[in-house]
């Protein structure tokens, strides 16, 4: 039997008991965890290593690595159209296939070009490519619920940051850095590849059923269209370009894209410089995983219940306040205070990312719009490590430039508050 039947016959099995959009909920957030090896948590234990191995210092590697993102960038819209051209599924087996293989690359890397390279394709495949599929995908099969439904997908980006640093970190000191890349290349094909042979479908339209289960009748409110119709409603890319609610999105996300990747990027460096060893910074991730897993569900419920720009005005003034957390690290009880301030600015934030662009602009043409929205933050990711890798090698100290980083996010809360519906907005409230 091939896999495309053995996936309709799990449908029909799996539908009739319960909402196949749990099933496609279940593999994005499998997805977002096997995005770790293009993740700057990931990168975060190897920056050392490869800096003694390769002699590169901080603010080389970080250029490499802002340059390589920034590059990778310029690649997701048209992921996003491929998407809405293709579908989901056949794209996100594509990044599967390519991100493992670019692991096996990376850690073959000899000197600054291949590391940028290999920066490069991590990023745009992991980062970037599945990260967008998986949104894409859950934003497709969740309508009414949607923001509890990306708030339960990023859990898995949650366990990436739990458990990625310290398995890297275990495997550089078991096998070398190089030897771990292979290992997480191999790894995420077993993760991935599996699942989206046998269980993902693109639309809830496409196998006959409705975002959120809904039924037919059920899925109409007042004289709003049904979630069928919703499907074909939404601003085009070039209508949407055109709104004030996009660029006030896509500059907040990139401030937001921009900052967590810094603090990311650099956790491990920062706290050796404050005397914290390299063991301890990695295994405070896992405590800002385990806040973002408790926290993420409450943030999903509030995104669907409260204003939305009253929701992104507040996750700015958390990602300020981690800032500022970081900055006075010094011993375990403060580490420990960062990693959970840290960990609420995750669980707002990733939300965030997924669930403005389908809020805003609908989903019938929501590949293309999230992909020139994924490509504006992973511009702001590029440029992140940049500022404190300078501020590093040039003054041996983040601290002060941590403070500077921390206004950014402050303005940007401000012009949140005056995000408001597109006017020309096309597709129904109730499909956003």
């Amino acid at each position: 039997m091939s896999a495309g039947r053995i996936r309709d016959a799990l449908f029909t099995r799996i539908n009739d008991h319960l909402f196949y959009g749990w099933v496609i909920l279940g593999f994005a957030a499998l997805g977002m965890f096997a995005s770790g090896p293009g993740q700057s948590h990931t990168f975060s234990v190897f920056i050392r290593p490869i800096s003694e191995d390769l002699g590169i210092g901080a603010t080389s590697i970080a250029s490499a690595y802002a340059f390589a993102t920034l590059a990778a960038a310029f690649g997701l819209p048209q992921m996003g159209r491929l998407i809405d051209r293709f579908g989901a599924r056949r794209m996100v087996f594509l990044v599967a296939l390519l991100l493992g293989a670019a692991c096996l690359v990376f850690g073959a890397a000899a000197n600054m070009i291949w590391l940028a390279l290999g920066f490069a394709a991590l990023r745009f495949l992991g980062q970037g490519s599945l990260m967008l599929n998986c949104s894409n995908l859950v934003a497709q099969w969740f309508s009414r619920r949607r923001g509890f439904a990306l708030s339960l997908m990023v859990l898995g980006f949650a366990g990436s940051m739990a458990v990625h640093p310290p398995l890297g970190q275990w495997l550089i000191d078991q096998v070398g850095w190089r030897q771990a890349w292979l290992w997480l290349g191999v790894i995420t094909w077993i993760l991935l590849l599996p699942p989206i042979l046998l269980l993902v479908h693109n639309k809830p339209e496409d196998m006959g059923v409705l975002p959120d289960g809904d039924e037919p009748a059920a899925a109409r409110q007042d004289d709003q269209p049904t979630a069928a119709q919703a499907a074909e409603a939404g601003m085009t890319l070039s209508e949407a370009l055109r709104t004030p609610a996009f660029w006030i999105i896509a500059v907040g996300l990139f401030a937001m894209a921009m900052l967590v990747t810094a603090l990311h990027f650099f956790q491990v460096s920062v706290f050796e410089a404050h005397g914290l060893s390299p063991q301890i910074a990695a295994r405070v991730f896992p405590i800002s995983a385990v806040t973002m897993v408790l926290l993420m569900p409450v943030v999903g419920r509030m995104l669907d219940r409260y204003r939305t720009s009253y929701m992104f005005a507040a996750s700015l003034l958390v990602m300020s306040a981690a800032l500022v957390a970081m900055s006075g690290v010094h011993d375990l009880p403060t580490a420990l205070l960062y990693a959970v301030v840290f960990g609420l600015n995750n669980a707002v934030s990733m939300t965030l990312y997924a669930f403005l662009w389908p809020r805003y602009f609908g989903r019938r043409h929501l590949g293309s719009i999230q992909g020139a929205g994924q490509m504006i933050g992973v511009v702001g990711a590029s440029l992140g490590p940049l500022p404190l890798g300078i501020a590093f090698d040039l003054f041996g100290s983040y601290d002060e430039t941590l403070w500077v980083m921390a206004v950014l996010p402050l303005v940007c809360a401000v012009l949140a508050l005056f995000l408001r519906e597109p006017a020309a907005r096309t597709v129904a409230k109730s499909s956003a």
